[in-house]
This record gives structure tokens, C-alpha cells and sequence, in this order.
């Protein structure tokens, strides 16, 4: 196990702790953010504040200053900047699945922990819904050459 390998899975523990401290393991307080017109709850906006008040400037002294990662020989940030209707449609069913579920990726995979039926329930259907995914698109990408493939005679 290398360096990198250690400090992506303390990176990981570090964030799920923290997703532990700021109550965003409880489904009802993500909800409780969405409900604007009803019980509001601005924990969440101060877990992102939080957030963004330790990433920001460590993105200015880090990222903007080195030439490379302290653990890699790049820096591997998103290089495509074009909004795209597939962006646009995975964003609205990610925000739809978390509303509905109150949870995401992260807090979903790191409830788990808790062994609630809950989360195991989350986790297996974002699986099922990747995996979905998958499978269409991989049928999609087919219907899109075979027609390339058989013009070209």
C-alpha cells in the first residue's frame, strides 16, 4: 500500500467523520434543508460554509501555487466546462433521489456504518440505479454506431 492509497482512505474517514459531526447522516435533517416552506433547517448550510471556509483557501495555497500534488505527479481537476443536457439531467435526478431519500453518495455509503435498514436500502438502489445506467447507455453507444457501421460499405 502506497502513500496515496493511506492518504485516500484517511481522507475518506476524515470526511465521513465529519459527515457524522454535522448531523448529515440523518436523512431528516437534509430533508428538513429542502423544506423551505416548512420546518426549515440550516445545518446544512453551515456544514457547506465549513466546507467551503477549509477548501477555498487550501485550493489557493495548494492547487494554485504547486506545480504537482504532494502525493501524485498531477493535479486531476475537471478540464470540460461545457454544459451538456446529460449533465443537466443526471444533476436534476441526483437532486430529486436526494430529496427524496435524504441521502447522497457519500452520507448514503457512510450510514452504512449504522446498519440501518435505511441506508442499506439507499446504497442498494443507487447500485441498482448505476448499474442501470450502465447497461442503457452501454445499449444506447450500440444503436448510435450500427448505423455508422452499416452505411459505411
Amino acid at each position: 500500500m502506497t502513500a496515496r492509497h493511506v492518504l485516500a482512505f484517511v481522507s475518506g474517514v476524515i470526511f465521513a467523520v465529519g459527515l457524522a459531526i454535522g448531523g448529515m447522516l440523518e436523512p431528516a435533517r437534509v430533508v428538513g434543508f429542502l423544506d423551505f416552506f416548512g420546518t426549515w433547517d440550516p445545518t446544512l448550510a453551515f456544514v457547506m460554509g465549513g466546507a467551503l471556509a477549509v477548501a477555498v483557501p487550501l485550493h489557493h495555497f495548494v492547487v494554485q501555487k504547486r506545480a504537482t500534488p504532494f502525493f501524485d505527479t498531477q493535479f486531476h481537476t475537471p478540464t470540460n466546462r461545457d454544459i451538456e443536457p446529460r449533465l443537466l439531467v443526471g444533476s436534476a435526478v441526483f437532486g430529486m433521489g436526494w430529496a427524496l431519500a435524504g441521502f447522497c453518495p457519500g452520507p448514503g455509503l457512510t450510514t452504512l456504518a449504522t446498519g440501518t435498514v435505511d441506508a442499506f436500502s439507499f446504497v442498494a438502489a443507487m447500485a441498482a440505479g448505476m448499474y442501470a445506467w450502465s447497461a442503457l447507455e452501454a445499449q444506447l453507444k450500440k444503436r448510435v454506431r450500427a448505423p455508422e457501421a452499416g452505411g459505411a460499405s
